[in-house]
């Protein structure tokens, strides 16, 4: 399980070195293969243990081909997924694409989300992080049903 918050650096390269307390978890779950694509909803990008990846995409190639909505979702997400391995160093490469979607600069937010990381450029975050917490819950969009007995 994957969480917090943690700022990194993005190096002149395009490397990202992942925090050491999250390595161990990587080499037993996915021997230290990610997948990084980029989030439809959000200028930032998902980082995901190759085996969980791989779940997904089998469930994204499973989506009806003539659905228009369908279709732009594994556009996106499956043409922008790039497989990546920690170095020696818990370096990945985000490429140059992924870079420029995202906006990412010298200082990136690494978010644990549970079973994958958010990626964020750090001006990016600090934004959409006030946003929601100014928003609250009234979006007017409905608590999903399975949050509804969640007890904090």
């Amino acid at each position: 399980m994957f969480r917090g918050i943690n700022e990194i650096q993005l190096d002149d390269k395009g490397r990202v070195t992942i925090p050491t307390r999250y390595r161990q978890q990587l080499e037993q779950d996915s021997k230290n293969h990610l997948v990084t694509t980029i989030d439809t909803e959000a200028r930032c990008l998902l980082l995901y243990p190759l085996p969980d990846w791989e779940a997904i995409e089998q469930k994204l190639e499973k989506l009806p081909s003539f659905n228009r909505q369908a279709r732009r979702i594994q556009r996106l997400l499956l043409g922008h997924a790039t497989e990546a391995e920690l170095d020696s160093q818990g370096r990945i490469l985000i490429p140059q694409p992924l870079r420029e979607y995202a906006g990412l600069q010298k200082s990136i937010i690494l978010v644990g989300q549970g079973k994958k990381f958010e990626i964020w450029d750090v001006s990016i975050w600090n934004e959409a992080r006030k946003t929601w917490l100014e928003e609250g819950l009234d979006t007017g969009d409905e608590l999903p049903v399975d949050l509804e007995s969640l007890s904090l």
